[in-house]
């Protein structure tokens, strides 16, 4: 049998280090030796998660307590916040270059340190490895993904709208300056840091938009669909909190080009992803639930005639932790290290 791989996750007592951790466990070909949580250092994760009480988990430690040459790690998941991450990335491929890494946070996803600067307000203080990392949304940069030492993993709301409108704006079959997304996602997309507005009393019985005209993840949507389109594209997006754990739901709404009809936006989608574990698009005229998908590495699209003649609605739809932000990166690690691609995330969704 083949030795395992020897794993670290950075902010292993975060919503995405804790799913980590639930995918990894059950991972035939890697072991998780490292797991990091600087306020929580000295304890065991089943302290903080005590879902994981029962497996054999290494100690929760402090970044700053690990000597990364003598970890030997061969890949490691940064669940850390932006600008915290660049400082300890930096060092540990200093110290260990030949180790690869999965960053989940926002650090390395945008190739214009100026972009950067605007949206999180402070400089890049790790450039060079701004310019090697690879973005990492797995189906669209799958080759890129396989050669990269640092994989910037997308983000939740970006994952979910990219991968039904990429292959739609790289065919030039929509209109790239009529894209309109309308986005919802569960608390834990907020993080599990306690905060007034994500409170039960605050956020149940209710519904609201956030961010509005400014969200940070526009600025990933604009580089990748400026990217897909071969010109600079701004679409319109507003995310929503809504009352539920897990998930993401997008409803977009696209006109299409030169005569381009829903049946036809449709059919393109189909034969993008149709041998693409991880993506499924629905018959025409369906819309998949935020449910079908709880707990998977799946996204659902569906593609819908609008009743506006050349207008096309699309609805897609995935688990925020999961395909959103840990599921992926798990899959992006499979495909550095040279595993099937869905191997240890081709769980079906929860079934309630």
């Amino acid at each position: 049998m083949a030795e395992k791989k020897k794993i670290g996750i950075l902010g292993a007592s975060g919503y995405t280090g804790a799913e980590l951790v639930r995918l990894l466990l059950r991972h035939p070909r890697v072991e998780i030796v490292l797991l990091t949580a600087d306020r929580r250092a000295g304890q065991k994760l089943g302290d903080v998660f005590p879902q994981f009480a029962p497996y054999d988990l290494p100690q929760l430690v402090s970044i700053e307590s690990v000597d990364w040459a003598a970890a030997k790690l061969d890949l490691v998941f940064c669940a850390l916040p932006h600008a915290t991450t660049q400082k300890v990335l930096k060092d540990l491929l200093a110290r260990a270059p030949e180790t690869r890494v999965v960053d989940l946070s926002a650090d390395f996803r945008l190739t214009d340190p100026a972009v950067y600067a605007k949206w999180y307000g402070h400089e890049h203080h790790a450039l060079e490895l701004q310019k090697e990392a690879v973005y990492g949304l797995t189906e669209i940069y799958r080759r890129d993904v396989k050669r990269a030492r640092l994989v910037a993993n997308p983000g939740c709301y970006t994952t979910c709208a990219q991968l039904p409108l990429i292959p739609l704006l790289k065919a030039k079959a929509i209109e790239s300056d009529e894209i309109v997304i309308d986005a919802k996602s569960g608390t834990t997309g907020a993080g599990r840091s306690a905060k007034e507005d994500t409170l039960f009393s605050e956020v149940s019985e209710g519904f609201h938009a956030y961010g509005v005209g400014h969200h940070r993840h526009m600025s990933e949507l604009d580089q990748e669909f400026s990217k897909a389109a071969g010109k600079d594209v701004t679409a319109t997006f507003t995310p929503h909190l809504t009352p539920m754990n897990r998930g993401i739901y997008s409803t977009i709404y696209v006109r299409g080009r030169r005569g381009k009809t829903a049946h036809e936006l449709h059919d393109i989608l189909s034969k993008q992803y149709e041998k693409d574990p991880f993506v499924y698009v629905l018959p025409f005229g369906k819309t998949p639930d935020s449910r079908h998908v709880r707990g998977s590495n799946m996204t659902f699209i569906g593609v819908a005639e609008d009743r506006k003649p050349g207008r096309a609605i699309i609805v897609s739809t995935l688990d925020n932790l999961t395909k959103g932000a840990s599921g992926q990166a798990v899959q992006n690690m499979n495909v550095m290290l040279g595993f099937a691609e869905t191997l240890g995330i081709d769980q079906p969704a929860l079934s309630s």
